[in-house]
């Protein structure tokens, strides 16, 4: 049930569902990207965006795993 009182439609809810897995995809893509930018210009490795994406990576694979054996 939404906030205005109409009920929500299933298509709403897929677009929801893979409108967020393609903006962690990406928000973790760009992390690791950045990383990799700082480490092939400035020779520095940028240790939190490496932990972003790599984490943002983690949950994802094993959100997969969890949904896969327990569906």
């Amino acid at each position: 049930m939404s906030a205005v009182g109409l009920p929500f439609d299933e298509r709403f809810l897929m677009h929801r569902l893979r409108a967020t897995s393609i903006a962690s995809m990406a928000g973790g893509g760009v992390a690791l990207g950045l990383f990799l930018y700082h480490d092939l210009v400035d020779h520095h490795w940028d240790w939190e965006l490496l932990s972003v994406g790599i984490v943002m990576a983690a949950v994802k694979q094993g959100l997969m795993l969890w949904y896969r054996f327990t569906n």
